[in-house]
């Protein structure tokens, strides 16, 4: 565990399987991403299938974290989502399978509540999920046109995200959609 970790610290991951069509939303807009300068303290990692990688990681101490997926949600493919999620460990513990290569954002925080709690480390005050709609997550390489196309738009709201800090800001009580 990383105590040397400044105050505000932000780990922004980028999830999926690339070799899954729209499934790789998270990792090519972590890609993109990586063209921007972050605020200090932030930093944008891809872990594409690597649930149990990112797990471990967030026991290093950050105050936010910011996941990148695919998330089907019923609106129309390219469609953004800002979600925040439930604190890590609100999932049930027992709940994590740990298959490392299928682990999907809710596996991953009930594992790292399980690790949390046999480290003493400190979960993320607060998750975010920056989603987008899929129109295909079938087999095959390459984002579909309208994800394709959500992948800038998700950049700016990361760096919007980044850039406004989270102070004395109120939860995010409902899913916003961004088109």
């Amino acid at each position: 565990m990383n105590d040397e970790r400044p105050p505000g610290a932000t780990l922004i991951a980028g999830i999926g399987n690339v070799f899954l069509g729209d499934d790789g939303f998270g990792v090519e807009t972590v890609r993109q991403l990586a063209a921007h300068p972050l605020p200090a303290g932030a930093e944008a990692v891809d872990f594409g299938v690597r649930g149990v990688h990112l797990a471990y990681q967030l026991l290093d101490g950050y105050d936010m974290l910011v996941l990148l997926d695919a998330t089907a949600r019923g609106g129309a493919p390219g469609t953004l989502y800002l979600i925040e999620a439930d604190a890590p460990g609100s999932v049930e513990p027992g709940r994590a399978v740990l298959d490392g290569h299928h682990m999907s954002p809710d596996a991953v925080l009930a594992l790292l509540g399980t690790l949390c709690e046999g480290t003493g480390a400190t979960p993320p005050r607060r998750t975010l999920v920056v989603g987008c709609e899929p129109a295909c997550v079938e087999e095959g390489i390459g984002l579909s046109a309208p994800v394709a196309a959500a992948v800038p738009r998700a950049v700016g709201m990361v760096l919007e995200l980044l850039q406004d800090g989270d102070e004395d800001r109120e939860p995010l009580r409902e899913l916003r959609r961004i088109r």
